[in-house]
């Protein structure tokens, strides 16, 4: 085992440098999608446009060999051309797989979520009817359509972004999808300094993700056992007691909820906020050399496991108060061991 942890923190390692090779900045961002991936959970990543979301995705799959795939999410947009439908074809045309056909008939043609790594890119702007189109893929990994079901490749992850909810155009995503991720990561504007780095790598002659190589460690296979071996870190009673109460303690109506939660909360998080707040905490105790996790590493995946599970009611958007506020106060309030 000794072995197996060491070769994950190379592997760690390896796909960082890479990332940052090619994205300047935003290290917890990059920290939460390489945790997602190992925890087998999915992401979403909010910020303006043109800050690096989709780059830091394409980076990630080409590093670990993984199929990609990408929808552009817009009003239009249908679940089929997501999912994917049936086609007619005629006695000796070729179907989707390949091979030829000896009958008339349907054939399900695959959509673009039929992939290892999907971006779902500017995800609420699509319409509440294709935003549902992802519910049963993202918790299930499978696809129905009419009576068949079909299976998803892994490892399948999805990352979605999505535009400030204030921004003209956008459909806010429902609570019961917003669950489903794993992590919410926010991604700010660069500062000067990144700025210029930026744009000494995007302006000049080579492409940015030419430099990229594939780390020999990832690919299909590996990343799916090393999902498995994520789950076999340790967690103590001691942690998991804690975790409880950090998710008892976001509903308002908790014997652990502090004065701001009570104050400004309208619903709180659900189990899947404690899975993913463990999950979490289990890849940066890997990352670290470790087979349990500490306390510390369940507060480093607070912010990203609790945000978007957090409903805050009407004065707490009077008074500007954010989740994270919330979530800090949680920190302080509710004690360790």
């Amino acid at each position: 085992m000794e072995k197996k942890v060491g070769e994950f923190v190379n592997l760690w390692s390896q796909l960082r440098s890479g990332i940052e090779s090619v994205i300047v900045g935003h290290k917890d961002v990059v920290e939460g999608v390489m945790t997602g991936l190992f925890a087998g959970g999915h992401i979403l990543l909010e910020g303006v446009p043109g800050i690096g979301k989709t780059l830091l995705v394409r980076t990630l799959a080409a590093l670990c060999d993984l199929k990609f795939a990408r929808v552009q999410f817009v009003p239009d947009l249908m679940p089929s051309d997501v999912t994917g439908t049936d086609i007619v074809v005629r006695d000796g045309e070729q179907k989707p797989d390949g091979t030829t056909s000896t009958k008339v008939g349907f054939v399900f043609h695959e959509g673009p979520i039929f992939t290892n790594v999907l971006l779902a890119d500017e995800i609420n702007r699509a319409t509440p009817k294709t935003q549902s189109a992802f519910l049963e893929a993202m918790q299930e990994r499978q696809v129905t359509f009419g009576r068949r079901t079909y299976k998803l490749p892994e490892p399948f992850f999805v990352i979605a972004t999505q535009n400030p909810i204030e921004m003209e155009g956008t459909f806010p995503l429902p609570e019961a999808q917003l669950d489903r991720f794993l992590f919410k990561l926010l991604l700010s504007m660069s500062d000067e300094k990144e700025m210029v780095e930026i744009l000494r790598r995007t302006t000049g002659a080579n492409e940015v993700l030419s430099s990229v190589k594939r780390v020999e460690e990832a690919g299909e296979a590996n990343i799916c056992r090393w999902q498995e071996t994520v789950r076999q870190v340790v967690a103590a009673d001691v942690v998991l007691s804690y975790v409880s109460r950090l998710v008892s303690a976001t509903h308002p109506n908790s014997q652990f909820a502090p004065p701001l939660v009570k104050k400004y909360v309208r619903y709180g998080a659900s189990p899947r906020a404690a899975q993913a707040l463990v999950l979490g905490a289990k890849v940066l105790a890997l990352a670290n050399g470790r087979m349990n996790i500490a306390f510390e590493d369940v507060l480093r995946v607070m912010k990203p496991s609790l945000r978007h599970r957090i409903i805050l009611n009407f004065e707490a958007q009077a008074q500007g108060v954010s989740a994270d506020e919330v979530i800090d106060e949680l920190k302080e309030r509710v004690k360790a061991g």
